[in-house]
Order: structure tokens, then sequence, then C-alpha cells
């Protein structure tokens, strides 16, 4: 699925930039790597086992490395994703970068409007979601977006912090 070239009539970047996300994931890495930490310490300053079935030293520093390396990984993921949306005279392309990307054909949108909603009650909170009645959710922040439904009754909402400009560069290219 490569882009056609051209220039969006609309583009928008959205990241994960609300203050609590980042407090909870610090919170939960800290404690994980606390747990871990007080383990080192514990049997290899103090020299007493830790665990009911402890791990040799040398297991136990690999372990504790994989974790750290899986929690500065998994803060470098969620700081660099990102939702890019585009209107170009044709489609919609959506990016969830960097793990993620969908086009859509304006003429398959047979209904375009922007809406406010509730992204934990319809969707079970941000990201790539799917909701049973819904459909499908890309949002990273805020109740509002553009709810689109397809010709064939698919539902897609596209979380934006422009949803009302984005419904109208959609609506505008609609045939």
């Amino acid at each position: 699925m490569i882009p056609t070239p051209g220039t969006p009539d609309f583009s928008e970047v959205q990241r994960f930039r609300q203050r609590w996300l980042w407090i909870l994931l610090t919170l939960v890495m800290l404690a994980i790597l606390g747990v871990f930490g007080h383990g080192i310490i514990q049997q290899l300053v103090y020299d007493h086992p830790w665990g009911e079935r402890p791990l040799s030293d040398n297991l136990l520093l690999l372990v504790v490395i994989a974790v750290f390396i899986f929690c500065a990984g998994l803060i470098y993921l969620f700081y660099n994703l990102r939702l890019e949306t585009r209107v170009f005279d044709d489609r919609v392309e959506l990016h969830f970068y960097p793990v993620w990307r969908k086009t859509i054909s304006l003429d398959q949108v047979k209904l375009c409007e922007a809406r406010t909603y509730s992204p934990l009650k319809e969707y079970g909170g941000w990201g790539i979601k799917y909701g049973f009645k819904n459909g499908w959710a890309y949002n990273i922040m805020g109740n509002q977006g553009v709810q689109l439904i397809l010709n064939d009754g698919k539902r897609i909402l596209i979380g934006s912090q422009q949803a009302s400009v984005l419904a109208d560069s959609i609506n505008s290219r609609r045939r």
C-alpha cells in the first residue's frame, strides 16, 4: 500500500503526551525495576538467594538486563507512537507510526461526520481499538473524532483534535 504522490488537503499528527499516561507508565516501570533491583541487591550484594527457586547470579543479571531493555523499549515506543491523518483528493491515509498504516478511498465513504465519543465506553480506550457496535477506532487522545460509515456498512472512527476541519475536508472531496 504505497501512497500516491500529492499534497494533502488536511494533515494532523497526534502523539501520546498525556501527563497521566506518562506518570502511570513511569510508576509501572519504576515498580518493575525496583522489584528486580531489590532482587539483585539481595542476591549479589548480601549473598542471600532471591525467591523460593533462585536463579544463578549470571542468569539473574541477564534477566534484569532483559527487563531493563524491555522497559526502555516500551518507553521509547510510547514516546514515538503517533497517529498521522492525511486527506488527499481521493483518499484518507492513517498511519499509526511505527506499527500500522491504512488507506481509505473516499469512494468507499458513505457518511462522514464529526462527533464526540467516549473512548473508554465505546472502544475500551485509546490506540487501535475495535468496538463490537462501533467498529474500528484510531485515536490517541481526547474525545473528538470523525465517524466514517463505509458503503459496506463498516464503521471507522478517526480521533482528531480538529474533528470539524477533518470532516469538512473529507466531505468536500467525496463524490
